[in-house]
Parts: structure tokens; C-alpha cells; sequence
């Protein structure tokens, strides 16, 4: 494998291997927390990756127990309460058009979700070809539970779920773990934690090693790595799923 070049910025690395980029969430202390110049740097890399003809796969993984719980809200209210309220109007244009950059990436991308992963961490990992998650991944979209509509795109990601669940989570916040993303294909395939770096290798050497690399090649390699896990009995989707689809059908034919 050729050499690697890193760049750091305080909290997001920027990683290059020969055929692929990584993107490394890199603030742990505050749980991946997406402030405003991680964002803008992220967008900005994400953007040179696209047209970089050299690029055949970027990977987005974080550093930490915590993949990302979303928006730096803390450094938000700070700026709120010192500086004009346009200073967060821009901060969330700026999220806001990094999600869309990654709703229509042209380059395949591997989101590697090993832990929490909430509201702006969502939107960053939601539309990622292939979504790995683990048995450390929990998901949701937190502002439900304080009276907020979920953003960052949810009503586009979570109205296309199957079987009324979206609704339901927008709805209540409810929280899934990496089995029941599964079944409502949030994610894309379960791999162990300690595989992870297994995985990541086997694809850096697939894609350094081949001049046109399919998706097909990409979902092989991947499936070596994973495994097949079940929906608790205690499980919302156990629970009620039949129920929801019944529900939101009559919600649907009266509205």
C-alpha cells in the first residue's frame, strides 16, 4: 500500500490513500459534536473528491465511542447570545448544503457508523452508498422528544421507510439500534467493531489495486466482513409494526 499524507484540522482529519479519501471526525471530548468549520471543511474537501478523477471511494468514519450526536448546539447558543442571530442562519445554510452536496455525491461513499449517531451525524451519514453499523450503533433524531420537527433532510429519508416507521420515529424519537436499522434500511450492512479495520483495509487494497471499481465489488468485499443479526423480541419493530401500518394507512386515505 502506498504511503499515506495526513492533514489535520482541530476536529475532522482528512486522510489520503492511494484511490480513496477518508473523512475522520476527530472531536471525542465533545461527542463529534459538527461545528461550523468542521462543516465548511468537510464540504470543501467533499467537493475536490467529487471531481478528483482519482477518487473511487470515500470513507466517513469518526474517532471516539460517539460517531456524531449532531449539531454543536452549545457553541451555537454561545453565538446566539453574543453575536447577531445571522451568524447561526449561516452555520445552518452551511449544514444544510453539505447534506444536500452528500444526497447527490456522485463518488461512492462508505459511512462508517461504530456508535451514537443523531440529527446533524444523520445528515452527514444518511445517504452514504454503503451504511456500516455495529453493535455499538444507536440512531435517532433527538429533537422529536423536545418538541422540534426532525431536519437536516429527515422528512426525505425517514417518510421513504418502509412500513410507516419513518412517521412513527419523526413522530416520537425513537431510538433504533444497529439490528432494527437494518430492517428499515437506515443501514446497509452489520459488521462487528473489531472487524473494522479488517474491512477498511480490504477495501483501500481493492481500490488501489483495480483502475474502475464497481459497486458491485464494493458490496462483495463488505459482505465478507458481515454478518446477519436479529431484532430484539422488545423491539418497536416486533411490537407494533403491523399496527403502524394500519394506523398511518387510515391517516393517510382521511388527509
Amino acid at each position: 500500500m502506498a504511503g499515506s499524507m495526513f492533514s489535520q484540522s482541530d476536529e475532522v482529519i482528512f486522510q489520503d490513500i492511494l484511490g480513496a479519501r477518508k473523512v475522520i471526525l476527530n472531536a471525542p471530548k465533545k461527542l463529534n459534536a459538527l461545528g461550523y468549520e468542521m462543516i465548511r471543511k468537510i464540504f470543501e474537501n467533499l467537493k475536490s473528491y467529487e471531481i478528483d478523477p482519482t477518487v473511487k471511494i470515500v470513507v466517513l468514519k469518526a474517532y471516539g465511542k460517539v460517531f456524531s450526536v449532531g449539531g454543536d448546539l452549545v457553541a451555537a447558543w454561545k453565538i446566539i447570545r453574543l453575536a447577531h442571530w445571522s451568524v447561526v442562519a449561516t452555520y445552518y445554510r452551511k449544514v444544510f448544503t453539505l447534506d444536500y452536496l452528500l444526497a447527490t455525491y456522485k463518488k461512492p461513499m462508505v459511512a462508517i457508523i461504530d456508535g451514537v449517531v443523531m440529527g446533524g451525524g444523520v445528515g452527514i451519514s444518511v445517504h452514504s452508498t454503503f451504511r456500516i453499523v455495529t453493535e455499538n450503533t444507536i440512531f435517532a433524531m433527538p429533537e422529536a422528544s423536545i418538541g422540534l420537527f426532525p431536519d437536516v433532510g429527515a422528512s426525505y429519508f425517514l417518510s421513504r421507510l418502509p412500513g410507516f416507521f419513518g412517521e412513527y420515529m419523526g413522530l416520537t424519537g425513537t431510538r433504533l439500534d444497529a439490528a432494527e436499522m437494518l430492517v428499515v434500511r437506515l443501514g446497509t450492512h452489520f459488521v462487528p467493531s473489531e472487524k473494522l479495520q479488517s474491512l477498511e483495509k480490504a477495501l483501500e487494497k481493492l481500490v488501489a489495486s483495480s483502475d474502475a471499481t464497481c459497486l458491485a465489488t464494493m458490496s462483495t468485499i463488505i459482505n465478507k466482513f458481515a454478518i446477519e443479526v436479529k431484532v430484539k423480541p422488545t423491539s418497536p419493530i416486533s411490537r407494533i409494526w403491523s399496527k403502524l401500518q394500519k394506523k398511518f394507512r387510515l391517516v393517510v386515505l382521511f388527509n
